[in-house]
């Protein structure tokens, strides 16, 4: 097995000097890692957790500004997910049934609702395109995790071995084009994501995302109706555009910022 790429600063200086001369290369023991994690929500038939994360979003100064958001998400396989939003970023929930997806800005007593394919991959495939929602961990949730996260990989390594939050891991970096990007998985008897960091390279200023998760339950046992919404007489049905800018932050309700 690889010795783990270690973070030295004499390392450091000599990855620096190598790099002109050293082609990325793809490390199978940092692949096989993943597969691992991959194989892992593959195979439970259910399952949730909390997520902590940052997010860099633009702002009409063209300064990039950091917000955090919380949020949890329960899955149920072929076709149901439920997640909820909250923290800097204005409350924002996510209901798909199987039939169709909803998507309710809370505070401002609106949603949207549109008809959906039957199964979470093929729903996936299409939500950002038809309505603008974006899942930012949406490739944990595909029934083949490990397809979706080493398309078009240039690079993998491990980097090494660290704790999140208590939790033994092992850390892993890839490149592919347009992003370079981190994971850390438990490196116990489960394999699962305890955090997940991106750089968007293909984009202006480079912008960040930063996530992490905690409270797995590989044997969630959510009510079916916790996965469909239904509206209270005070909401307004409105266009999935709309209910995405009501979702926003405050500073974004002019369209300095965008989900």
């Amino acid at each position: 097995m690889k010795k783990p790429l270690l973070l030295t600063v004499a390392s450091l200086l000599l990855i620096g000097s190598l790099r002109a001369e050293t082609p990325a290369a793809i490390d199978p023991n940092a692949l096989s890692l993943l597969k691992r994690m991959s194989e892992t929500l593959s195979n439970a038939k259910a399952f949730s957790f909390k997520s902590d994360s940052i997010l860099e979003v633009p702002s009409s100064t063209g300064q990039f500004i950091t917000l955090r958001s919380d949020g949890k998400l329960t899955l149920e396989r072929p076709n149901k997910i439920l997640s909820t939003r909250g923290g800097d970023l204005a409350p924002f929930d996510f209901y798909y049934d199987g039939s169709a997806v909803t998507a309710v800005a809370p505070d401002s007593r609106v949603y949207s609702t549109t008809k959906a394919p039957a199964t979470i991959d093929e729903m996936l495939a299409g939500i950002r395109q038809e309505t603008g929602v974006q899942l930012h961990f949406a490739p944990l949730l595909f029934s083949d995790p490990h397809a979706h996260f080493t398309r078009n990989l240039t690079s993998a390594a491990l980097v090494g071995h660290t704790l999140v939050n208590g939790v033994p891991c092992d850390h892993l970096a890839f490149r592919a084009p347009g992003v370079n990007w981190e994971i850390w998985i438990s490196s116990g008897r489960v394999a699962l994501p305890y955090r997940l960091a991106a750089t968007f390279t293909d984009r202006q200023n480079l912008p960040r995302k930063f996530v992490e998760f905690s409270r797995w339950n590989l044997h969630s046992r959510p009510w079916t109706s916790s996965f469909t919404f239904h509206p209270p007489s005070s909401f307004k049905e409105i266009p999935f555009k709309a209910v995405l800018k009501d979702a926003k932050s405050p500073d974004a309700k002019n369209g300095e910022a965008k989900r």
